[in-house]
C-alpha cells in the first residue's frame, strides 16, 4: 500500500497532521467533566399518601391498590414495590434504566391525579418524590449543639443551611434527613396534646377539639380596594400566628363558661415528627444529605459544599457546630488519583520492555511519541460523543498504553529487520510501511469491532462501559493513523545499523537462541498436527465448563471506606427503645482502631425509607494509607461484634459498588403469590430457615413479619345506634385522638407549620386507655369509648408488601464471606424450588436484579463480537475460510483466563467479562500478523502452506512477543494496585495478563497448524502466473 509514501516524502505534512491531533486533543481533555462514573439516570419515584389512624388492610384496600393500578400504566417502568403500614401507604416506580427522570414524574403524576377523587377524604393529598442517581448521597452535611432543643436545630438547618446547600452550583437536592421534619420539610409542628380527663370533665369531645382548629384558624385571601387612583390590600386576621392565641382559642361554649384550648390539651410548639432521631459521633444532630444533579461533576459540586460549609461555619448559632459526616467525593478522588498513577507506571513498563527486545536508545522516541499522541487524541472523539473523565475512560486509557503501542512496534521492528538486512533508513521505511499498512488496518478494524458491540449492550453494562468501549476505540483509530502517518516518517530519520553490542548484543543474542529453538518446536508440532487438534477440542470443550463453574456476582466489593450497618428491632419499636440500642452499635463502630467518625439514624431504613422500627448507619473509616486493614477485612469483626446486640437484628454491609442500585441490602429476592400473606410469611420462614443451614449467608431477613400488636376496635353498632352515635362521628373522634393527623397549617416568620392535635404517647399507652376516651351522644350525654366498642388484640403484619401489584415478601441479606451473590441467589432459588409449594413466582429487586437482567448479556455481545471480526476479517482475506484460522486463537485465550478465574482469583463480574471480550481484539492481533504473511509468501514465494506458516510465524515472533510483552507487562500495575478502586483494575488486569499470556503461547502453534488444514491454497495460483510468464 503506497499511501504510506506521501508521509515518508512529505515530513512536515506527517508531523502537522500529530501536532492537530495533539492540540486539539489536549484541548478536548481540559474540557472533559470529571466524574467518578460515566452518567447512569437511575429514576426512583415515590409516591407517599397518609391515611393517619388506618390500618395497613385499610390503607392497602383504599389507597395503595387503586394507585398502583394508575401509576403500572405509565410508561418506562422497570418494577414496581409498595407497602401498606399503618397510616402511611408507599408505592415505589424504579424506572429503567436512563429514562427521562422529568417525564417519568409527570407521567406518574398525571396517573395519580386521575385516581385522586377515589380516594378517602381523610387521607392526604399524595405526595411525590424523585430520587436521581445513587440513593446514599454524595456528601452528608450534620449540624448539632449542646443546649439547643433538637428543633432550634432543625428550624437552622431548614431556614438557613438547606438553602445555602441548595444554591452550590450542580446540587440536585439538598435534603434534610428527617429527624423531626414533617412532610414538608419543616421541622416545627404546633401540638395540642389532648388531656381525656380535662375534655371529660368540660364535656369537650376530641372532635370538637378539631372542628374549633380547623373553623377558627383559616387562611383567606381577602382581596384590595380599588379606585381610579389607588389600590389597597385587605387582609383579615382569620388565621392564627402564634403559640398565645392558639392557647386562647375558644372550643365551646357552655353556658357563660368558655372552654379554651389550654383548658384542655397542653398546647406547644414541637417536633412536627417524633419517629426519628439522627446522631453523629454519638451526639444528637440534623443531617442535610447532598445529591448532585445527573451531570454535574461530583468533584466541583464537593469542592462548592465545602465553601459554602465554611461560610455557615462563620455565622453559627453559639455552640452549634457543623461538620461533614460522609464526603464520598473523597473515593472519588483517591480511585482517580490511583488510576492515573497506575496510567504513569503502566507507560513506564510499556516503554521498558521495548528497550528490552530492541536494545536502542533511539527507538524508544517512536514509542515515546504514539502513546501520548494516541491517548491525548482519542480525547477529541471522547469529547464529541459526550464522555466524561471517569474510572472507567481512565482504566481505558491504562489499557490503551499496551494496546495502541502494539502498531508503533510492529512498524519499528519490520523497519529495523530491513536495516538489519541491508536496506537503507528511508527505503526500508517504504518498503517496510507498505508491507504493514495493510495489517495495521485489519487489526485496527477488527480491534474496533470488538468493542463497538460493548457499546450497544444495554443495561448497567452497557451503560458504564459504552465510554470504556468508545475510548479504547478513539485510542485504536488514532494509534492507527499515527502508526500509517508519523511513525514511518520518523522511522526514516531514527533509525539506523548499528552493530549489535553490549547489551544489544546480548538480547539479540537471546532471541536468536529463542527464535531457533521456537522454529525447531513448531517443525515438530506440524509433524503431530493431530495432537494439537485433540488438544484444541479439549480446550473448546473445558471453557463453557470453566465459565459455568466460576463464581459470579455483579462487581467486587471494593474498599470504599465506609461500613453500614443495618438493624431491626421489633414491630413495638420506640424510637427510645432504638437509639438504647444506637449506642450500643456505636460503641462497637467506634471501637476499631480504623474508625474515624461514626453517623446513625434511628427510623430510618438502608433503602432510604421511613422504617419506625429500624436504624441505619456506619462508619467512615480513616484514609486508606492511615490503616492496615481494608473494608473488607474490618466487616465480619464488625458483624462478629454486632451479634452481641439482642434487641435488634442488625447486619454490617457494605454500600454498593456500581451506580443504579436503588439501595438496601445485596440479596434481594423476591417471592410474589395469590396466597395471602399469613402463608406467605410461613413458607418465607422455612426458605429461610433452610437457607442459613448452608452457611452462604451472614445475614438473611425479610419484609413480612406478623409480630405487630393490634387492637380491634370492634363497634356495637346497635348500642351506638341508641346512642345517636354515626359511624362518622366515632371514627372522627378516634382519629383526632390518635392518628396524628394535621387539621390546619398556621403562619410564623414566613414559615407554614402543621397544627396536630392527638392524645400524648403516655396517655395512649396500651388499649386500657380507651376506657378514658369520651364521646358526646345525640342527647349531649357523655359516655365511655368502651360503651360502644369492644376491644380485640390480635398479632398483624406491620407492613404488607407488594411486588408489581402482587402480595409478596422479599428476602434480603448479605452473602457469607467467600460467597458471592450469584452463589447466594442461585442457592435461594434451588431451595425455593424444594422448600416452597405450587403458587409462587420469584423476582429480584436493586443489585440482585440488576445482576440477574445482566445474565447472559455477555454471551451474547462475546457471540456479536467474534462474528463482527469474522465478517471483517473475510472482506480483508476475502475468503470465509481464513478468518478462521485467526479466531482460533479467542477460545485459546478466553480458555487461559478463566482456567484463572476458576481457582478463585477473581470472580465473573462486569469487569472480568468486559475483559473477556477485550481479549478477542488483543489475540486476534497476533494471529493476524501470521496470517497475512502466510498468504503473502504463497501469493509470492509460492509456498505451500506448512511452510509459509512455519516463515510467517517464525518472522512474526519477535513482534508478537513484543506486543503481547508490552501488553500483558502494561496490566501489571493494575494486578498490584491497592486502595480505592484496586479490586475491579485487579480483576481485569487479571483476565488480560492471563488470557492474553497463554493465548498467544498456545496460539504461536495452534495458529500455524490449523493454518495447514484451513488457509486457502495459494501456492498453485502463484505456479500459474509464473508458469504464463513469456520465456527469456
Amino acid at each position: 500500500m503506497k499511501f504510506t509514501d506521501l508521509f515518508i516524502r512529505r515530513p512536515v505534512l506527517a508531523s502537522a497532521i500529530s501536532l492537530v491531533i495533539l492540540l486539539l486533543g489536549a484541548r478536548a481533555w481540559t474540557g472533559m467533566t470529571i466524574r467518578e462514573y460515566p452518567t447512569v439516570t437511575s429514576t426512583v419515584v415515590t409516591v407517599t399518601t397518609a391515611y393517619p389512624g388506618a390500618s395497613p388492610e385499610t390503607v392497602g384496600a383504599f389507597i395503595t391498590t387503586p394507585l398502583q393500578q394508575a401509576i403500572a400504566s405509565a410508561p418506562d417502568i422497570d418494577y414496581m414495590t409498595a407497602t401498606s403500614a399503618p397510616g402511611l401507604s408507599t408505592i415505589i416506580a424504579n424506572m429503567r434504566l436512563n429514562a427521562d427522570p422529568n417525564a417519568a414524574v409527570a407521567q406518574i403524576l398525571s396517573k395519580v391525579n386521575q385516581v385522586q377523587n377515589v380516594l378517602p377524604a381523610q387521607a392526604q393529598r399524595p405526595t411525590i418524590n424523585e430520587t436521581v442517581g445513587d440513593p446514599t448521597a454524595l456528601m452528608y452535611l450534620s449540624f448539632g449543639g449542646k443546649g439547643m432543643s433538637q428543633q432550634q436545630i432543625n428550624d437552622y438547618v431548614l431556614r438557613v443551611a438547606q438553602p445555602k446547600i441548595q444554591g452550590v452550583p450542580g446540587v440536585g437536592q439538598a435534603q434534610i434527613v428527617p429527624a423531626g421534619i414533617d412532610p414538608s420539610g419543616n421541622a416545627f409542628a404546633l401540638r395540642a396534646w389532648l388531656d381525656p380527663a380535662r375534655m371529660a370533665a368540660r364535656g369537650v369531645t376530641p372532635a370538637d377539639v378539631a372542628a374549633a382548629l380547623q373553623a377558627n384558624n383559616v387562611v383567606s385571601a381577602v382581596g384590595s380596594t380599588r379606585n381610579a387612583h389607588e389600590q389597597v390590600t385587605i387582609t383579615a386576621s382569620t388565621s392564627l400566628d402564634n403559640l398565645a392565641q392558639f392557647k386562647r382559642l375558644v372550643v365551646k361554649t357552655v353556658g357563660t363558661t368558655t372552654i379554651r384550648l389550654e383548658d384542655v390539651a397542653d398546647v406547644t410548639l414541637g417536633a412536627a415528627n417524633y419517629n426519628q432521631a439522627v446522631f453523629y459521633n454519638g451526639e444528637p444532630a440534623v443531617f442535610i444529605g447532598v445529591q448532585p444533579t445527573p451531570d454535574a461533576n461530583a468533584l466541583d459540586v464537593a469542592d462548592g459544599v465545602h465553601a459554602a460549609l465554611k461560610e455557615l461555619r462563620a455565622n453559627l448559632p453559639p455552640g452549634m457546630h457543623a461538620d461533614v459526616a460522609l464526603d464520598q467525593s473523597v473515593f472519588i478522588t483517591a480511585s482517580l488519583h490511583e488510576v492515573i498513577f497506575t496510567i504513569a507506571i503502566t507507560l513506564a513498563v510499556v516503554v521498558f520492555v521495548i528497550f528490552l527486545f530492541l536494545g536502542s536508545l533511539r527507538s524508544l522516541l517512536l514509542p515515546a511519541v504514539a502513546i501520548p499522541l494516541s491517548v491525548i487524541g482519542a480525547g477529541i472523539l471522547m469529547l464529541a460523543l459526550g464522555f466524561t473523565i471517569n474510572l472507567f475512560t481512565l482504566l481505558a486509557v491504562v489499557l490503551a498504553i499496551g494496546l495502541v503501542v502494539d502498531d508503533a512496534i510492529i512498524v519499528l521492528e519490520n523497519i529495523q529487520r530491513l536495516i538489519d538486512e541491508g536496506e537503507t533508513p528511508l527505503a526500508a521505511a517504504y518498503h517496510g510501511a507498505r508491507e504493514l499498512a495493510s495489517p495495521i488496518i485489519v487489526m485496527s478494524t477488527t480491534l474496533v469491532a470488538v468493542f463497538i458491540p460493548i457499546g450497544f449492550m444495554g443495561g448497567l453494562t452497557g451503560s458504564l462501559f459504552t465510554e470504556f468501549a468508545f475510548t479504547l476505540v478513539a485510542t485504536v483509530i488514532v494509534s492507527m493513523v499515527v502508526a500509517l502517518t508519523l511513525t514511518p516518517m520518523l522511522c526514516s530519520k531514527v533509525l539506523r545499523h548499528t552493530p549489535a553490542k553490549g547489551l544489544t548484543h546480548v538480547l539479540d543474542h537471546g532471541f536468536a537462541r529463542l527464535r531457533a529453538a521456537y522454529d525447531k518446536s513448531l517443525h515438530a508440532v506440524l509433524d503431530v498436527r493431530a495432537v494439537v487438534l485433540v488438544t484444541g477440542a479439549c480446550v473448546l470443550v473445558s471453557i463453557p465448563l470453566l465459565f459455568l463453574g466460576t463464581q459470579s456476582e455483579l462487581a467486587p466489593t471494593e474498599d470504599q471506606g465506609t461500613v453500614l450497618v443495618s438493624g431491626t428491632g421489633p414491630a413495638t419499636a420506640t424510637l427510645t427503645y432504638l437509639n438504647k440500642y444506637n449506642e450500643q452499635i456505636h460503641q462497637i463502630l467506634a471501637s476499631f482502631p480504623e474508625t474515624g467518625l461514626v453517623w446513625q439514624i434511628s427510623g430510618l431504613a438502608p433503602s432510604g425509607g421511613a422504617g419506625n422500627n429500624a436504624v441505619f448507619g456506619g462508619a467512615n473509616l480513616k484514609p486508606w494509607d492511615a490503616r492496615s486493614r481494608t473494608q473488607m477485612q474490618i466487616l465480619p469483626l464488625v458483624q462478629k461484634k454486632l451479634n452481641a446486640v439482642t434487641g435488634l437484628q442488625t447486619v454490617a454491609f457494605a454500600r454498593p459498588t456500581l451506580p443504579g442500585s436503588s439501595g438496601g441490602l445485596p440479596i434481594q429476592f423476591v417471592l410474589t403469590s395469590t396466597h395471602d400473606y399469613a402463608q406467605i410469611n410461613a413458607d418465607a420462614d422455612r426458605l429461610i430457615g433452610a437457607a442459613m443451614q448452608t452457611g452462604e449467608y451472614t445475614f438473611l431477613t425479610k419484609n413480612l413479619h406478623y409480630d405487630a400488636p393490634t387492637i380491634s376496635l370492634d363497634i356495637k353498632r346497635d348500642v351506638a345506634a341508641n346512642l345517636g352515635l354515626d359511624m362518622h362521628t366515632i371514627g372522627q373522634n378516634l382519629s383526632a385522638l390518635l392518628s396524628e393527623n394535621y387539621v390546619g397549617r398556621f403562619d410564623m416568620s414566613g414559615h407554614s407549620y402543621e397544627v396536630i392535635p392527638q392524645v400524648p404517647n403516655a396517655l395512649r399507652a396500651n388499649a386500657n386507655a380507651l376506657g378514658d376516651y369520651y364521646l358526646h351522644t345525640a342527647g349531649g350525654k357523655l359516655v365511655p369509648l368502651t360503651t360502644v366498642v369492644d376491644v380485640k388484640r390480635s398479632v398483624q403484619p406491620e407492613y404488607l408488601p407488594q411486588f408489581q401489584q402482587q402480595n409478596s415478601v422479599t428476602i434480603q441479606g448479605v452473602m457469607a464471606p467467600g460467597a458471592t451473590l450469584g452463589q447466594a441467589l442461585g442457592t435461594l432459588k434451588s431451595l425455593a424450588a424444594k422448600v416452597l409449594p405450587t403458587g409462587y413466582a420469584i423476582d429480584y429487586a436493586s443489585e440482585s436484579r440488576q445482576f440477574i437482567k445482566q445474565g447472559n448479556t455477555v454471551i451474547v455481545t462475546f457471540g456479536l463480537s467474534i462474528l463482527l471480526v469474522y465478517l471483517l476479517l473475510a472482506a480483508q482475506f476475502e475468503s470465509f475460510r481464513d478468518p478462521l484460522i485467526v479466531l482460533v486463537a479467542v477460545p485459546m485465550s478466553v480458555f487461559g483466563a478463566l482456567a484463572f478465574l476458576y481457582t478463585g482469583a477473581a470472580t465473573l463480574n462486569i469487569y472480568t467479562e468486559v475483559g473477556l471480550i477485550t481479549l478477542i481484539g488483543l489475540i486476534t492481533k497476533q494471529s493476524i500478523l501470521i496470517v497475512q504473511f502466510a498468504n503473502v509468501m504463497q501469493e509470492e514465494q509460492g509456498l505451500d502452506r506448512r511452510t509459509a506458516a512455519e516463515r510467517a510465524s517464525s518472522i512474526r515472533l519477535r513482534p508478537i512477543l513484543m506486543t503481547t510483552g508490552a501488553m500483558v507487562l502494561g496490566v501489571v500495575p493494575l494486578l498490584l494496585a491497592s486502595g480505592p478502586g484496586a479490586v475491579s483494575r485487579f480483576d481485569m488486569g487479571l483476565v488480560i495478563a492471563t488470557g492474553l499470556t497463554i493465548g498467544a503461547l498456545i496460539s504461536l502453534y495452534v495458529v500455524p497448524v490449523i493454518y495447514t488444514y484451513v488457509a486457502t491454497d495459494k501456492a498453485a495460483a502463484h505456479t500459474e502466473a509464473v508458469a504464463s510468464l513469456p520465456a527469456l
